[in-house]
């Protein structure tokens, strides 16, 4: 990560700003990219303030060893590559904005800021809200950034570069986990780290904790000094931070004359309310010698209230730059609000429902099957699961309550389930990443806009390549031509495609779509079609009969052209055409998983090149739904046209290399989406979703992406392979809601690489994980 450091204190100082260097070099070592900007000298005690009217300037510090003070500042930047770190005659907050958006660019964008390590404390109220590492830390947060505010705890005035070196590596893995599970709803963390030796070791506990609301209580935090005294305020600083009180003034009695005041607050207002305060707030786990973790909102509200209590376990043996370095401890399954499941997935006929609340009730005993939202408790704490089709999931409740609701779709994923978004989204990453295995995975597509027939011409205007193919052509015999294969972006179900190999045979396609018609009241009635389905296409002599194949051009509107894949893999006790349909688990923000029990589809009739059958739709189409089986029949019969991938007889070596293939591919498509096309793919912490992913394979073996089903039919399994449908509920609860709601993840089957189903359903491979930031 790229972490930019602030602080209240000011540069390498054993007087004020003992602990900076420690924590910076230690960031280094766990390989992050680190930016400093800090005050010119210390400024604690500011909280989140500006010097209005001030003109800031900054200069430049060269750090010499660590837990020295033997550093130099210039007032003009290095120009040799060493390292510097910025300085400005500023507050922290100053730094936050300043270090975000005025430096280090060349360095990217900025991931995380870690404000501190603050030279002392930061728990309770009293301390909180006029701390300047926390400002800091705030400051970074409404700018938009994740934010953690650092604090060392000391209770010793000896800086022990043992102790602060333990205290760092501690930092260092606490920001590790949380920029890895960075809680939504957080905007920033406040920490506290006890200066005690061995604080980095496994056997430390580390806490959420609430903040304690103290008050002072004892009087001003102000004396009434002499109007001649005068101590400095860097003087009265140090005085605090060594312990020594204020010597008590004279008694004068003046009631209205020239008056000074000297800060000088009763510590023991903090202390004291820790000590009569109940255990679980951040003053407790400090004097414990426990380190605390606050989430906050940036208005200094606690955040995430059900984590308050847990305990964090730090793992030792893990890598702290790039994986779970802790894990949350939760509280007792039977201590969590009662989980409400909303069910309403509406298939039909019924197949997918009941196989997801047998997974739920498997799996969750206590869940709580509801079949309406008036089901819902009117008051009182719950955990609420929406499982329902798309148009009914409860997206605003969703999105208010991140921490203790989930649903089964993203809201926006257009960059994967629209066909021409989807090559958008790989063209984009390829572009990037030139040995993608996408490049050689997706074939090459052209995509256009179109309202009516007439403007085909002009809308193939920039897909030169494709006029050319179509050229030439037309000088060809049809079983040397190149054929495509035409595809709605937004259609399903075979809705639409075609197959052709010449620009009249397009221009006829496109006319087939919008027949001319002088019948207003039958135009009316097409326009009145659910699905864009024309009801002409019943009427259209030289294709198959099948209406659910047709389209209104001006409905749909974007189409993409791709080169139809020739020779495919034939079994050859079954010479069919067969696509793979894949079920891909995306949850979070982000994990992908793939389901190794694939289904192999197959067309119901005997494959033929497309030059000797290019109108024979059943021959290239795999789609169930386009076959004239019926979903209960269709892995009953003799020969099926659903199989069981795993079960097909080909050599293992060519099973698992397909399998392998499939889950690069995988990796790499979300990757795209969820990194390179954030606008149009956007995934949230407290949601999941299922996709179906199509591929086909070539007769050389080689997997191609053919598209992205969002909500995909399950019923096409049927019957005999419904072991498939209830393996991938099963594999959603335990991997996905389970761990959600409950905190315990169950332990399934293991996938090794190249290992196939053998019959064996639901079993996962987990080919992404990446942090999205922004939550």
């Amino acid at each position: 990560m790229h972490i930019l450091v602030v602080n209240d204190d000011g540069p390498p100082s054993q007087i004020s700003s003992p602990y900076v260097h420690s924590l910076v070099h230690e960031l280094r070592e766990a390989g992050h990219t680190v930016s400093i900007c800090l005050p010119h000298k210390q400024v604690s005690w500011i909280g989140k303030a500006y010097w209005v009217g001030k003109t800031i300037t900054p200069s430049y510090f060269r750090p010499g060893p660590l837990h020295t003070d033997e550093g130099t500042v210039h007032t003009r930047p290095r120009n040799d590559g060493g390292e510097e770190w910025i300085l400005v005659d500023g507050t922290p907050a100053s730094c936050a904005q300043i270090g975000i958006h005025h430096y280090f660019k060349e360095k990217g964008p900025i991931d995380l800021v870690v404000s501190g390590p603050n030279y002392g404390r930061n728990s309770t109220a009293l301390f909180a809200l006029s701390s300047g590492t926390i400002g800091g830390a705030m400051e970074a947060a409404v700018c938009g950034k994740r934010a953690i505010a650092m604090s060392y705890a000391f209770f010793s005035r000896n800086h022990d570069p043992i102790v602060i070196k333990s205290a760092s590596k501690m930092a260092v893995k606490i920001v590790g986990y949380l920029a890895k599970n960075w809680d939504a709803g957080v905007e920033l963390y406040t920490v506290n780290i006890p200066l005690l030796e061995g604080i980095d070791k496994s056997e430390t506990k580390v806490l959420y904790t609430n903040m304690l609301d103290n008050k002072w209580s004892t009087g001003s935090c102000f004396e009434e000094v002499d109007a001649d005294e005068d101590e400095t305020p860097d003087e009265a600083e140090a005085r605090l931070r060594e312990g020594h009180e204020p010597e008590t003034p004279p008694k004068v009695d003046r009631p209205y004359g020239h008056k000074k005041f000297k800060w000088a607050p009763d510590f023991n207002d903090v202390y004291g309310s820790v000590e009569r305060a109940p255990p679980g707030n951040d003053g407790w786990a400090v004097q414990q010698g426990h380190v605390s973790i606050t989430p906050l909102k940036a208005n200094f509200m606690h955040s995430q209230e059900e984590l308050i209590g847990k305990e964090v376990q730090l793992d030792t043996n893990t890598s702290t730059s790039s994986s779970r370095a802790l894990e949350v401890r939760g509280s007792a399954p039977s201590s969590s609000p009662p989980l409400y499941a909303l069910v309403e997935y509406d298939d039909d006929p019924v197949y997918v429902q009941p196989k997801i609340i047998s997974a739920l009730q498997k799996y969750i005993p206590d869940v709580k099957i509801i079949s309406t939202p008036d089901d819902l408790p009117k008051s009182g704490a719950y955990n609420f699961l929406d499982w329902s089709t798309y148009e009914k999931l409860r997206f605003e409740y969703i999105l208010d309550n991140p921490r203790t609701s989930l649903c089964c779709s993203y809201i926006i994923r257009k960059a994967l389930i629209r066909k021409h978004h989807l090559s958008h989204t790989i063209a984009h990453h390829v572009s990037k990443h030139p040995d993608s295995i996408l490049k050689r995975t997706f074939p090459m597509t052209f995509d256009f806009e179109l309202d009516y027939a007439e403007y085909l011409d002009e809308a193939l205007m920039d897909a030169w390549e494709l006029r050319e193919s179509l050229d030439a052509n037309e000088s060809l015999p049809e079983e040397e031509r190149k054929f495509w294969i035409l595809k709605p972006g937004m259609s399903d179900r075979g809705q639409g495609i075609r197959l052709f190999s010449t620009y009249q045979d397009l221009e006829e396609i496109f006319q087939e779509f919008d027949p001319d018609s002088d019948d207003e009241e039958e135009e009316e009635d097409e326009s009145q079609q659910p699905d864009g389905v024309s009801t002409t296409a019943g009427r259209t002599a030289n294709r198959e009969e099948n209406p659910k194949t047709s389209v209104i051009t001006s409905h749909l509107r974007h189409f993409i052209a791709q080169p139809y894949l020739h020779p495919p893999l034939l079994i050859k006790e079954f010479p069919h055409k067969f696509h793979i349909r894949t079920y891909v688990l995306a949850a979070h923000a982000l994990q992908v998983y793939v389901f190794n029990d694939m289904l192999a589809l197959f067309s119901s009739t005997p494959y033929a090149p497309p030059s000797s059958a290019p109108e024979a739709l059943s021959t290239h189409l795999t789609n169930t739904c386009y076959q004239t089986s019926s979903p209960s029949s269709i892995t009953t019969a003799k020969d099926p046209i659903v199989k069981l991938f795993s079960n097909l007889p080909l050599p293992k070596e060519t099973l698992d290399n397909i399998l392998s293939q499939i889950h690069e591919t995988v990796k790499e498509l979300f990757t795209a989406a969820a990194i390179g096309q954030r606008i149009h793919f956007q995934a949230i912490p407290n949601a999941f979703e299922v996709f179906g992913i199509d591929f086909v394979v070539k007769e050389d073996a080689t997997v191609w992406l053919l598209e992205v089903n969002a909500y995909p039919d399950f019923g096409q399994t049927g019957d005999e392979l419904r072991g498939v449908v209830e393996g991938v509920m099963g594999g959603i609860v335990r991997e996905v809601v389970k761990p959600f709601f409950v905190g315990v993840k169950e332990t399934g089957d293991a996938i090794q690489e190249g290992e196939m189903g053998k019959g064996v359903t639901g079993r996962l491979k987990k080919v992404l994980d990446v942090e999205l930031g922004g939550f």
